[in-house]
């Protein structure tokens, strides 16, 4: 059984698919023959961190998938760290691919956008064109984290993730999870996310083990490291869009990580954050629909 929304004059269908042997809640969007587009949110997001994108790409004729991915929102939330390795998490955006069976983009922000850049350089026969939105390619910044002070500094809340259980409930515990909304909400520019915007933030975070499947994300990134890549470029057509004014993650780190791609292109907005799609959402999703389109 399926739900139907409409976002700015586009309908948006709420559907449960099974991918990777886990259940994922995913909103589909566009003409059921257009070329596929999985649009993968970041932390601490859901489906609707990318609603600007899916509206766009719907609109211009892509058919759009957008997951709650595993431990957010109504997806299922597996039990333990292994279960949120890159490798489990990619396979299940992977499985979307299969289970839609189209053309396929990919588009990500944030943890969305680690999951794509691992896709294109482990499972290249999956991914036709590439969409990243302020997260380098991950061995940039496993480089950057080990050799650059500036990057370490700004990386610290990873490590304070580690912990057991106490940052899901300074987080997202009942009496703190508004709090930090309006925590993430300074970290954009102002007006980017509106009251109606966090209080679904709100709402996603309540379901029962959302806080903890959240934060394995970062558990399993430290204590779960995937095998080294056998070739670290990214072979399909690339297109980067960075926010330079991103607390979390600094642009040095772009350069690297487009040097590292055969075909690229390089957006950056001086004026946005890390929450870029938020900040600049007709800009981002023009630029993404123009990439996805061109021959």
């Amino acid at each position: 059984m399926s739900l139907i929304e409409t976002i700015d004059g586009v309908d948006i269908e709420h559907r449960d698919v099974l991918t990777n042997g886990i259940r994922l809640h995913c909103a589909l969007a566009g003409p059921e023959d257009g070329p596929l587009v999985i649009a993968l949110h970041g932390f601490p997001e859901f489906w609707r961190g990318m609603s600007g994108p899916v509206v766009a790409l719907a609109r211009a004729g892509f058919r759009v998938a957008a997951p709650d991915q595993r431990g957010y929102g109504t997806s299922e939330k597996p039990e333990g760290i292994d279960a949120y390795r890159i490798e489990e998490i990619s396979a299940d955006a992977a499985g979307l691919v299969a289970a839609l069976g189209r053309d396929r983009a990919f588009v990500g922000h944030d943890w969305g956008a680690a999951v794509a850049w691992w896709l294109a350089l482990t499972r290249p026969d999956l991914v036709e064109r590439l969409v990243v939105a302020n997260v380098p390619h991950p061995s940039v910044f496993a480089r950057e984290v080990k050799a650059n002070k500036k990057q370490l500094r700004k990386s610290w809340y990873i490590f304070a993730i580690q912990a057991p259980w106490l940052p899901e409930r300074i987080a997202f515990g009942k009496r703190t999870r508004r709090r930090f909304a309006r925590m993430i909400a300074k970290t954009g520019n102002p007006g980017s996310f509106d009251s109606r915007y966090l209080e679904q933030l709100e709402d996603a975070w309540s379901h029962p083990g959302a806080g903890t499947g959240m934060m394995n994300w970062y558990r399993a990134s430290v204590r779960r490291r995937p095998e080294r890549l056998a070739d670290r470029r990214v072979h399909v057509p690339t297109l980067i869009i960075w926010g330079r004014r991103d607390v979390a993650l600094s642009d040095t780190m772009v350069e690297p990580s487009a040097a590292l791609c055969d075909d690229v292109l390089v957006e950056f907005f001086d004026d946005a954050t890390h929450w870029v799609l938020h900040d600049e959402p007709e800009r981002t999703s023009a630029l993404i629909v123009d990439f996805l389109s061109a021959p």
